[in-house]
């Protein structure tokens, strides 16, 4: 008996041992099956659960106007992303993000997005960005589980939409995509920094651990003054809701350094919700659309006759019979004239006095001195998106063409004509146009400067100041006068061509006015432009000049450019007629 029963124990212990071997050996073949064999996957399942690397947008930097206003900013603002559960089915983890939806606004697009990134088994999902602090609150007492709250950076424009088409706007992401936060976007972005987000198996926390320090942008001064630009688009507001333009807009510079104070347009959109969402209200007009001038062109015939044709100042042109033919079609004044001197056919206006002119100096001359202005070409400036405009090559004038010499036939930008009756200003130098002062306290650091081309000699633009004065003090200019100012100045009244009939419309307009205040020692230079006003009044001396003169005053009061003694004037009967180009 005793010798079966140790017999029994042997056989039990043996078998245990046997077990055991067996377990440790399965033991040991797991543990190298996952901790050599499969080490690399599990550990990245590990990290994926644990962890994320994301990366960090650094605080863009401040844009400011020339005096230190601040014109866009980025302020803290919080955003609100979705770590959902690996446990949780799809449904449920959508089910979470519903919860979310009238609280946030989320659209049926926005649930689509996150809904596909919840297929996808993403570990981080954006519910909604940079939202304001009341709503924050509401979401994290709400105790979702997998929702939480990180800080990022909020662009915002404090003027709401003042400036807008020279600041532009921002993506989500804090990236330029308009204006001067396109044109500027690597200086004012900085450098995007990583960053480590850890957390527990279940998700429940969070912490984050920096990699690498974002770089905050450089700030960026502008020409612009807050005032000035102020004044520009009030003005602009009450002539297009008095005369019903389609659209407008107003540039106004310093004609002898070309820094631009003041783009203003209409329509008009809002930067803090870019991109605008009706169509049109982001274009820039001043630089991004292009029209046929009419009148105010004629400051580049005067200065070819001037300067290249040798056209002498008391010479005279029969315009009585208020028309001419050019390449077969008429070209008319808007009234009939007399006989008119070389300062008069400007000072009036007159549409074939002007063709008379240029058919004295000749096409190849009237062409040289449009390239000197360089029509055709970018200015310059400093802003995304600015046209060329079209200035045909004199190998392809037709015989119609010599209306280019009273603004026809020849497409420009607002800031190309501005520029244009600068050169006058800044005694025959060609200054481009700029936005940009440089970073730094009150910028110049890092600013552009570009040396002048010579146009004109400075004999011939100031003969030719001394006519475009005259414009405002007698002639088509006259509700541009402003009491102790003296301003040279060009009107402006393009028929617009009619796409359909192939002709131009005697109902469709375009209303300019070029100049710049005071005319001896300028200050501002200044364009306005009204596109299709509507009513009897639509040439540019009845609708664009009283803006210009109204604008100035404001402005040059700002400036404290004091007015010239008061002197005993003659107020003419001009006063009372419908003055027009």
């Amino acid at each position: 008996m005793r010798g079966l029963f140790s017999n029994g124990m042997r056989t039990r212990a043996l078998a245990l041992a046997m077990v055991l071997a067996v377990w440790f050996v399965a033991a040991f073949g797991r543990l190298v099956h996952l901790q050599i064999l499969k080490h690399g996957r599990l550990k990245a399942e590990v990290l994926e659960q644990s962890q994320d690397d994301m990366e960090v947008l650094p605080k863009r930097g401040t844009i400011y106007d020339r005096n230190g206003k601040i014109l866009a900013r980025s302020l803290p603002a919080q955003s609100v992303f979705f770590s959902p559960l690996k446990s949780e089915s799809a449904t449920g983890q959508m089910e979470q993000v519903i919860r979310l939806k009238d609280l946030l606004g989320l659209s049926e697009k926005d649930l689509s997005r996150i809904r596909t990134r919840l297929q996808k088994k993403d570990t981080f999902i954006w519910i909604k960005r940079k939202i304001d602090p009341e709503a924050a609150g509401r979401v994290m007492a709400l105790n979702i589980k997998g929702i939480f709250l990180q800080w990022e950076n909020k662009r915002t424009y404090p003027l709401g939409t003042l400036a807008a088409h020279v600041l532009g706007g921002v993506g989500i992401d804090d990236n330029g995509l308009a204006g001067v936060e396109l044109q500027y976007d690597r200086l004012l972005e900085g450098e995007k920094g990583r960053r480590l987000i850890l957390r527990d198996a279940r998700r429940r926390s969070y912490q984050f651990e920096t990699l690498k320090e974002a770089v905050p942008g450089k700030d960026l001064y502008l020409t612009i003054d807050e005032t000035v630009q102020y004044i520009a688009e009030t003005e602009l507001e009450k002539a297009i809701a008095a005369c019903g333009a389609d659209w407008g807009t107003v540039i106004i510079s310093d004609p002898k350094t070309g820094e631009v104070l003041a783009i203003a347009n209409r329509p008009v959109y809002d930067p803090n919700d870019y991109p605008p969402a009706v169509p049109g209200e982001g274009v820039n007009r001043a630089i991004q659309h292009t029209f046929e001038p009419g009148s105010t062109f004629k400051i580049v015939t005067a200065a070819a006759a001037r300067e290249l044709g040798k056209v002498g100042l008391g010479e005279t042109y029969d315009c009585r019979e208020g028309s001419i033919s050019v390449g077969g079609s008429p070209v008319r004044d808007h009234k009939r004239q007399g006989i008119l001197s070389f300062p008069e056919v400007f000072i009036e206006s007159s549409n074939v006095g002007a063709i008379k002119i240029a058919q004295e100096i000749g096409e190849r001359n009237l062409f040289q001195m449009i390239k000197a202005f360089r029509f055709g070409e970018r200015t310059g400036i400093d802003l995304p998106g600015e046209e060329y405009g079209i200035c045909r090559p004199l190998s392809s004038w037709r015989k119609s063409s010599l209306r280019i010499a009273i603004g026809y036939e020849i497409s420009v930008t607002a800031v190309q004509l501005l520029g244009a009756m600068n050169v006058f200003a800044a005694r025959g130098r060609l200054v481009r146009p700029s936005i940009s002062l440089g970073t730094g306290v009150g910028g110049r650091s890092g600013a552009v400067n570009q040396e002048p081309l010579k146009v004109l000699s400075e004999g011939t633009a100031s003969e030719l100041v001394e006519i475009f004065m005259r414009v405002v003090e007698e002639g088509t200019g006259l509700p541009a006068r402003l009491e102790g100012f003296e301003i040279a100045a060009k009107t402006g009244t393009a028929q617009k061509l009619d796409e359909e009939l192939g002709r131009y419309s005697s109902a469709r307009h375009l209303a300019s006015f070029v100049g710049f205040v005071p005319a001896h020692d300028p200050v501002i230079s200044m364009i306005v432009v009204l596109d299709e006003p509507k009513g009897l009044m639509q040439y540019g001396g009845q609708l664009a000049a009283p803006v210009f003169r109204d604008i100035s005053a404001r402005v040059l009061r700002y400036l404290r450019v004091a007015p010239r003694p008061k002197t005993e004037t003659l107020v003419t009967a001009k006063m009372a007629k419908a003055i027009r180009p």
